[in-house]
């Protein structure tokens, strides 16, 4: 009896801690949802034109966890502790479109790893510690479109082959470019892109390089600044370069054709070349505040017909050479505030384009010297200056005065002037009368 009791009790027991479970009053379960709700806050989950992103960024995560939302479009998880990812992985985000892994520490990706993630176009794996894959991991992305693998030490042995292949496929055009080769030596900062893949698996002799044009060793111009290396991209919701406090002294080389934000604040660039960003034909947004800048050649922005927003603030400029925003058609923000502007002539250009570009919105024009216009606007300055050369006031305009104000009375002077220089002077070749036209310049 006693027994049967027991069980009755133990079982009445399970079936509450059951209902509790499910959302009950009991105490454990209120915590539990808690927990659940607290687990969840620790990333971000949004949604942008009705697709869905999950932001597990900087979280010093090492895997990916469960209880995560599986009907998401974008899962970022840049900047963690990653090492290995293993099979199946993320084979329950059926919905995935984009999976941001950059800026981990991985080194190995099993043959599985993506597995279900037919629908993703785009998987960034750059600055990490790989050095070997193989193309039958991505078989189970048939759409995937862009692959970034830079800033990897990539080893090119028999072992990248079928990798080096799949990249090289000319439909692939965003697929690993910019990786490079870490090792052996004789591979050694050759393009993945354009590697032979024949001389991987042929054993190749000890201390002998391959003779091909980019196997030279090159010179120290050759750590020149690699955006592909020194800056992290961003693909979703917009391609994006992030060289921010990089150190930077020029504008990096190699930066990604489709890329439409480039930040390139707190550097050292104390001047813009000519065609800096040429390439960059989609760029909309330019951030370029916190340098040194000093200087901006007239053809420095050339190309850049979309551009929507530029940021000059923070720098040292003082003036703008004429000519520099003629290519900006569509610049829509102008950010101008503390630089050193100096309000003399050559600040004209500037408050002629943006007097001409009204629907420009701009910031933080204001003179720095000289001292007596310190303070002011910019464009009151121009309007002082203006002023300074006053229009026809008809001062003490009388009859007989023409319109520029010059009276017959003067001209007869001038005349009689030139006659007595004459006498003075000796006698000259005969001259008819010299007369001359005043003109009046405002």
């Amino acid at each position: 009896m006693r027994l049967l009791c027991g069980l009755l009790l133990l079982l009445c027991l399970v079936i509450w801690a059951a209902d509790a479970r499910k959302g009950g009053k009991g105490l454990r379960g209120r915590s539990r949802k808690r927990t659940v709700k607290r687990f969840a806050a620790d990333c971000k989950e949004s949604s942008v034109n009705g697709e869905k992103f999950f932001d597990c960024q900087e979280r010093q995560l090492t895997a990916v966890l469960l209880g995560w939302p599986e009907d998401i479009h974008h899962l970022q998880l840049a900047r963690n502790k990653i090492q290995v990812l293993r099979d199946n992985t993320f084979s329950h985000f059926r919905n995935l479109r984009s999976l941001d892994l950059q800026q981990n520490e991985i080194s190995r990706i099993e043959e599985g790893a993506f597995n279900g993630l037919s629908s993703l176009t785009t998987l960034l794996l750059q600055h990490n510690r790989l050095q070997v894959a193989s193309e039958g991991t991505l078989i189970p992305m048939p759409q995937l479109k862009y692959l970034r693998l830079h800033d990897n030490p990539w080893r090119c042995d028999c072992q990248l082959d079928t990798l080096v292949r799949f990249i090289q496929v000319p439909s692939n055009r965003n697929i690993g470019n910019y990786a490079r080769c870490a090792e052996p030596r004789e591979f050694e900062g050759r393009q993945l892109k354009k590697l032979d893949a024949e001389l991987l698996c042929s054993p190749q002799p000890e201390n002998v390089l391959i003779p091909h044009p980019e196997n030279q060793i090159l010179p120290a111009p050759q750590k020149k600044s690699d955006a592909t290396s020194l800056c992290h991209t961003y693909v979703h919701p917009v391609p994006r370069l992030d060289c921010r406090n990089r150190g930077l002294k020029t504008v990096p080389a190699d930066i990604p054709l489709d890329i439409v934000r480039l930040d390139l604040s707190r550097n050292n660039i104390k001047q813009l070349r000519p065609k800096e960003f040429v390439s960059v034909k989609d760029l909309k947004l330019l951030n370029l505040s916190g340098n040194s800048l000093e200087s901006i050649d007239t053809a420095a922005f050339m190309g850049l017909l979309y551009l929507g927003e530029l940021d000059l603030s923070n720098n040292s400029l003082k003036f703008f050479q004429y000519g520099v925003l003629e290519d900006l058609y569509f610049l829509k923000k102008l950010s101008l505030g503390n630089n050193p502007w100096i309000c003399d002539y050559n600040i004209h250009y500037l408050i002629y384009w943006l007097k001409h570009h009204r629907g420009v919105s701009h910031t933080g024009l204001v003179c720095s010297e000289p001292e007596e216009f310190r303070g002011w606007p910019v464009e009151n300055y121009v309007k002082t200056y203006n002023a300074d050369c006053p229009k026809d006031k008809q001062l003490g305009q009388s009859p007989g005065t023409d319109p520029a104000g010059i009276t017959a009375h003067q001209e007869l002077t001038a005349q009689i002037d030139e006659e007595e220089l004459v006498l003075e002077l000796g006698p000259r070749p005969y001259r008819g009368p010299k007369k001359y036209e005043i003109i009046r310049l405002t």
